[in-house]
């Protein structure tokens, strides 16, 4: 079943959203391009939107894909489960399929962003025959391991971090993003931070209550009020509930092959805070691997480059399929 969102939250020169209900969730989903061009499902990151693909969704359009891309559950216009169970792995893949399903797709090329490539990473390796290939923005694939990722981030980094606080102390830091999503944004979509060590307490409640954060703002106000709207609308609660499920989600990937043999694309961000991964080609043995200079918000902040990137890079295996 697809509706009309009752309040659109991408402005009109995307497409105007829909509801699509699947998986047990309605999601809120920006289509364009071709419905008989091959499939190019967008996923966002934390905190973002489907809006943060605004860059790339016309010129994959334009070359023929069928460009697909929801804000997924807890986000947006769609569905905000208040069970934390229903946003682990499972759940979010799940949703993922169940769109290729509702638009009438065997597989797709996924290409996700930050905690949209957690997800895209984990679905090529639990249905892998719906992956045809993986672009990951930020995040490389995140080996398994023999111990729960929280409780190995916990003896790493501390309690302060910020995964392990929002595991450790549920609800505190959504109550302090809550107070103002748009101060918040603005302070979190900053280029040009200068590096600088990790200070005592939670980083980021720190920022949200920030009066002059460190870099300059990514957004102007136009987009700034996109995302500020929509996580007015939602708070913040459910996008964290993703990080409350990462041992759950590593408990569930026990007994799963670990190699995500589909081709991939991983784009690494300089100056991004998240480390390349040590040992990608031994889980992604089909990699290509490119670094832009540009921090943690890749495709918008080098949105020309990382759309020449995709369109490069899908033409490639168009050929070569």
């Amino acid at each position: 079943m697809t509706t009309q969102a009752g309040a659109p939250t991408v402005p009109t020169d995307l497409p105007e959203p829909t509801l699509v209900a699947v998986n047990g969730v309605e999601l809120e989903v920006v289509e364009a391009g071709p419905r008989g061009g091959r499939a190019v499902v967008l996923c966002h990151g934390w905190p973002e939107h489907a809006y943060s693909w605004r860059h790339q969704v016309p010129a994959l359009a334009a070359a023929g894909y069928h460009v697909i891309v929801p804000n997924q559950r807890g986000y947006g216009a769609s569905s905000c489960p208040t069970e934390v169970t229903e946003y682990d792995l499972v759940h979010l893949t799940g949703d993922l399929v169940a769109l290729l399903d509702h638009y009438g797709h065997e597989d797709a090329t996924f290409v996700g962003h930050d905690w949209g490539a957690f997800v895209v990473w984990g679905l090529a390796l639990l249905h892998p025959r719906r992956v045809n290939g993986v672009v990951a923005l930020s995040l490389p694939y995140q080996e398994r391991g023999e111990r729960p990722w929280v409780e190995v981030m916990e003896e790493v980094l501390g309690e302060d971090s910020y995964v392990v606080h929002f595991n450790r102390r549920p609800g505190v830091a959504a109550a302090v993003f809550d107070e103002d999503p748009a101060r918040f944004l603005r302070n979190l979509y900053r280029v040009d931070v200068p590096p600088a060590p990790p200070g005592a307490g939670m980083t980021l409640v720190d920022l949200a209550r920030a009066e002059n954060p460190p870099g300059a703002p990514l957004l102007d106000d136009d987009d700034l009020a996109v995302f500020a709207s929509a996580f007015a609308r939602t708070g913040f609660t459910g996008s964290i509930s993703w990080y409350r499920n990462l041992d759950r989600s590593w408990h569930l990937l026990a007994g799963v092959d670990p190699v995500v043999r589909q081709p991939a694309l991983m784009v690494y961000g300089a100056r991004d805070t998240i480390p390349p991964a040590p040992h990608l080609t031994t889980y992604v043995p089909h990699v290509e691997v490119v670094t832009l200079d540009t921090g943690h918000w890749i495709q918008q902040e080098r949105p020309d480059e990382t759309t020449g990137l995709l369109l490069a890079w899908l033409a490639q295996q168009d050929r070569t399929a």
